[in-house]
This record gives C-alpha cells, sequence and structure tokens, in this order.
C-alpha cells in the first residue's frame, strides 16, 4: 500500500480532531481546531490529488477558504472592530 494512499485515515481523524475542537467553548482550543481543520484539509487535498478525487479536492479548497473568511470575522468581531450590525448575513 502507498503511504498516500492510507493518508485518508489521519485525514479522517484530524478532521473529527477539528470538529471537536472548534467546539469548545476554550478560545484557545478554537484556533487549534481551525489549524487541525487546515492541516486535514492539506491531508484531503494530498490524497484527492492522489486518487483522482476531483471533487473533493475542489471541496477541500472551498473548505480551507471558508475556515479562514470565518476565522478572519471572528477575529474582528473578538477585537470589536466589525463595521455590519451582530445577526447581519455576510
Amino acid at each position: 500500500m502507498d503511504w498516500l494512499d492510507a493518508l485518508q485515515w489521519p485525514a479522517m481523524a484530524v478532521t473529527v480532531l477539528a470538529t471537536w475542537l472548534v467546539g469548545s467553548e476554550s478560545a484557545r482550543r478554537r484556533k487549534a481546531g481551525f489549524w487541525c481543520f487546515l492541516a486535514s484539509n492539506a491531508m484531503w487535498v494530498g490524497w484527492g490529488w492522489h486518487t483522482g478525487a476531483w471533487a473533493l479536492v475542489v471541496l477541500q479548497f472551498a473548505l480551507a477558504v471558508l475556515n479562514i473568511r470565518g476565522q478572519a470575522k471572528a477575529g474582528r468581531a473578538q477585537r470589536g472592530g466589525g463595521s455590519r450590525q451582530e445577526g447581519a448575513p455576510g
């Protein structure tokens, strides 16, 4: 078995760990979950590229962009720099 074939298992484990971490009340754990999600995105892209799962590759890039956007918005809200009304979409 090629090591890239086995990459799906650690990618799955890191994704589950990230999901658990971002659900935490601790800001430190939520931030760790963000980085775990980005690591899992990279692992899934590696596995998807190797296996030709192009929809998965595109999905992982989209999820990474959404995670980065969410982290940026959370950082702005925490600093009180958000210009949007609370509860407003976007």
